[in-house]
């Protein structure tokens, strides 16, 4: 067993490294270009939405409460749409806060990975095996976190893709650090 103390520094490398893979694949590589479509005619939708004064929130349209859902009235707009999810954000996001929380959910995945690791592996455990069952736990919080809510928030499936792709990437990386800085068994 490996206390969690033990692996401060692989969490820290792992997080830090995948936060700039990250970076490298959302600003270098530009595969999540198509992943994002944008209003040709943004500034009428501004303000037909700024028209609406609508409070910070995610929106799901045409909207229903229980047993409004059998209703006819609710049944004739579903039928004729249109149908999506928005968000509405208090303020202008912060770039930089945004960055922030990306950041420590890696560190979090790492740290829970390495959680895993630690309770099965011993100090001197060999690559392949602490490769094997941190890359396991990190492709679980990187790909599938948020998988079903993807799905019931209407994501396109080349936005699911493309981030399942990262995960793997992601996953990779910090499965190789902790295999590398594992700890060493002592000595007798």
């Amino acid at each position: 067993m490996v206390g969690l103390a033990e692996l401060w520094l692989p969490i820290l490398v792992s997080g830090v490294a995948v936060f700039i893979v990250s970076a490298i694949i959302w600003m270098a590589l530009g595969y999540h270009k198509p992943d994002i479509k944008f209003l040709d005619n943004e500034e009428d939708f501004d303000n037909a939405i700024r028209l609406l004064n609508i409070k910070p929130g995610l929106y799901m349209f045409p909207g229903c409460h229980g047993k409004d859902l059998k209703s006819e009235a609710f049944q004739t707009r579903w039928k004729a749409g249109p149908w999506g999810i928005i968000t509405i954000y208090p303020k202008a996001p912060s770039f930089a806060f945004n960055l922030l929380r990306c950041f420590l959910t890696y560190l979090a995945i790492s740290a829970i990975a390495g959680y895993l690791a630690g309770i099965g592996l011993a100090p001197g455990t060999e690559y392949m095996r602490v490769f094997r069952v941190v890359g396991t736990a990190a492709l679980l919080g990187h790909c599938f976190g948020g998988l079903a809510n993807d799905y019931f928030l209407g994501k396109p499936a080349r936005f699911i893709i493309t981030g399942l792709v990262d995960g793997v990437v992601f996953a990779l990386v910090t499965a190789g650090i902790f295999a590398a800085m594992w700890p060493s068994a002592p000595t007798p």
